[in-house]
């Protein structure tokens, strides 16, 4: 159970300019958020929040998100040593999606091995076809 309260959502003015933190979540309980490194900028993964996510993250400082698939409270490298130490926490112009700015851990943010979840790239520019779907291109 969680201690954490939130604004009302009120009116579109208060949202949009206020200080009082009012996320919307969908219909699940959910919200997106992106993390991004401190010390380049690079966007390391997306993943969700339900309102116990936001409240271990604020306490702790340490990124915790919520796992869809397993349906539970994930704490970003419980498992696997790789934690993220939360150096920012920002939340967009109508509160419906967060970002997180983190220093990594171990290096390695996705359960695969990568540095970052976005491994891999899809060329634009070129023509589609429904014979032949676009090839992903694996960074080096």
């Amino acid at each position: 159970m969680t201690k954490i309260q939130f604004a009302e959502r009120a009116d579109r003015k208060a949202v949009e300019t206020g200080d009082a933190f009012a996320p919307k979540f969908d219909d699940r309980g959910l919200i997106p958020v992106v993390t991004t490194c401190a010390s380049t900028g690079a966007v390391l993964m997306q993943a969700w929040m339900n309102a116990e996510a936001i409240e271990r993250t604020i306490e702790t400082g340490e990124a915790h998100y919520y796992s869809r698939s397993r349906s539970e409270l994930w704490h970003k490298g419980a498992t696997s040593g790789e934690f993220q130490v939360v150096k920012d926490f920002r939340t967009d112009c109508d509160q419906d999606a967060l970002w997180l700015v983190v220093e990594q851990k171990g290096g390695k943010c996705c359960h695969v091995g990568h540095p970052s979840c976005f491994y891999r790239s899809i060329s634009v520019g070129t023509p589609v076809s429904a014979s032949a779907p676009p090839r992903l291109k694996t960074d080096d």
